[in-house]
């Protein structure tokens, strides 16, 4: 769900874009086809894809506003801060390393 959700949101999923057949993803991932088809009837509750029997899951034509990038952001910050903890660092710790690593990226980019 949370890469559909970011496909729409960075772009790399447009409105009509055919997603996987449930059983194709969860061959892919090696899941359930269950699992998949509760996945995409909840995306399609969101709004976010539409199920058309017969035919498959498609990208809405939902727009993308910026509360769902933000909620996107919010969901990776919140994924680095519990895997920092696990690793023993503080918040604070990680907003250093983030930080570092865009000044790193950003050196990159330029030269």
């Amino acid at each position: 769900m949370d890469e559909v959700r970011r496909g729409r949101v960075v772009g790399a999923l447009q409105p009509g874009d055919l997603l996987p057949s449930v059983r194709q993803l969860a061959a892919d991932l090696g899941v359930n086809p269950n699992t998949v088809k509760q996945a995409y009837r909840e995306l399609e509750r969101e709004g976010v894809v539409q199920m058309r029997r017969g035919q498959g899951t498609f990208a809405s034509d939902m727009a993308v506003n910026g509360a769902e990038r933000k909620r996107m952001l919010r969901e990776v910050a919140n994924r680095a801060l519990v895997d920092a903890q696990r690793h023993g660092a503080a918040p604070e710790e990680l907003i250093d390393s983030i930080r570092e690593a865009a000044r790193s990226a950003d050196t990159e980019a330029a030269g």
